[in-house]
């Protein structure tokens, strides 16, 4: 009986490593149409798009930037960067205005949300890498000069760069 619970744990194990490992291998395509290489957001006016960065709220409260920026133009098309399922709307913050939208994918081992988006549909398909997600939000309506740019965060808040 031992043996058998032994055998049971030791194989959700090497599943589990199997599963860690595989992610790390993924490398997400192109997310905007505009932009194949997936230029980052640098600084400006309004912060940093790298992850970990530290930006202020407009109440003063300093916040760490959880997810990568990636340059987008207002309207462009957004495409899955991996084979992934549409897992429901995610929004990045309590706001209600024009750009407060987005959606969380799942694919390849890994769960990832898209914000400043406005997807075709928010759940119920799947779509192959480079496929059409939907269009980016007009964030110039928003916040005037910022660089614009799709927020790409991990479901479990963890660095997205690696896929990148």
């Amino acid at each position: 009986m031992k043996l058998y619970i032994f055998y049971g744990v030791l194989v959700l194990a090497v599943l589990q490593y199997s599963r860690s490992v595989g992610a790390t291998k993924v490398k997400f395509g192109s997310i905007c149409s505009g932009n194949p290489n997936n230029q980052r957001r640098g600084c400006d006016d309004y912060g940093c798009g790298g992850f970990g960065a530290s930006k202020l709220k407009l109440n003063g409260v300093k916040i760490i930037h959880k997810g990568l920026d990636i340059v987008c133009q207002d309207g462009s098309t957004i495409y899955a960067p991996i084979d992934v399922t549409l897992n429901g709307k995610a929004v990045p913050d309590k706001t209600n205005n024009a750009i407060n939208d987005g959606i969380t994918l799942e694919g390849q081992g890994l769960c990832f949300k898209l914000f400043y988006v406005k997807p075709d549909r928010y759940s119920g398909a799947t779509l192959k890498k480079g496929q059409k997600i939907g269009i980016m939000l007009p964030m110039q309506k928003i916040h005037p000069g910022i660089k614009s740019h799709v927020h790409v965060q991990m479901c479990d808040k963890s660095d997205p760069s690696k896929y990148f």
